[in-house]
């Protein structure tokens, strides 16, 4: 494992209590951050901060005053927060679009999309007033390319990608890098709201022949969440195997 430093760094990580969230926490206390997990799921949370040695904060990110009110609690603890890393998400159903029912749809947006709003919201003045921030979103190859049978979950995506465009352009004269990854699956507990079709056919278009692993996913962030990532803004990098297009 390359070492990156994130020594004196503090982060926040949404959906850290298990899968990639939880990968992404480990190797950025391996780095030297001081790490607080976001996440609804508080005794999940709670299990996975006493294993990583870290705090945690029980928050809704599709709730807008949850997550300000986390914000604030987080940055008075911390005393600072330079990362962010917005990877809190759902799958939902598959199902064709005609049968999509429009609360499921909904409250996809809602943690997906409008959750990596609330955050970024919430902790990217702290990092203007500071002079210094790294932002990172876990965004999807279906927000890329579209998976059928998934379009709540690839619009989300989709929105997340220009979603870090702008807020890239907005803060890029602030020593705030806000960038985006954009993995196949990996096989954690997201796979468990999916259909074995949908999952066959994720596998089908991946040119490795294979699902991206947590802790290669966590790699990638670690080095956008450092320093050392000091002129890439607006960007979008991609985790998928080669099946993206573009």
């Amino acid at each position: 494992m390359n070492q990156i430093d994130l020594q004196n760094r503090t982060a926040v990580v949404t959906g850290g209590a298990q899968g990639i969230g939880r990968a992404v926490a480990e190797r950025l206390i391996a780095s030297g951050a001081e790490v607080m997990l976001w996440d609804a799921d508080r005794g999940r949370a709670e299990a996975t901060a006493e294993a990583l040695g870290c705090s945690f904060v029980e928050t809704d990110v599709s709730d807008w005053d949850r997550v300000r009110s986390a914000a604030a609690r987080t940055h008075a603890t911390l005393g600072k927060i330079d990362i962010l890393v917005a990877n809190a998400g759902i799958s939902g159903p598959n199902m064709p679009l005609a049968e999509y029912d429009p609360a499921e749809w909904r409250r996809i947006m809602g943690i997906n999309l409008d959750g990596v709003f609330h955050c970024c919201k919430a902790i990217a003045p702290l990092m203007v007033e500071a002079g210094y921030g790294r932002i990172v979103g876990t965004a999807s190859i279906a927000g890329k390319e579209g998976n059928p049978n998934a379009s709540a979950y690839s619009a989300s995506k989709a929105g997340v990608i220009a979603l870090t465009k702008s807020l890239g352009k907005e803060l890029a004269g602030h020593n705030i890098a806000v960038n985006c990854i954009t993995p196949a699956a990996a096989r954690t507990a997201i796979f468990d709201q999916m259909t074995e079709d949908q999952i066959n056919y994720m596998l089908s278009k991946i040119p490795r022949e294979r699902f991206v692993t947590v802790e290669e996913v966590a790699g990638m962030v670690a080095w956008l969440a450092s320093e050392e990532n000091s002129f890439t803004t607006g960007g979008v990098f991609d985790l998928s195997g080669g099946r993206a297009t573009y």
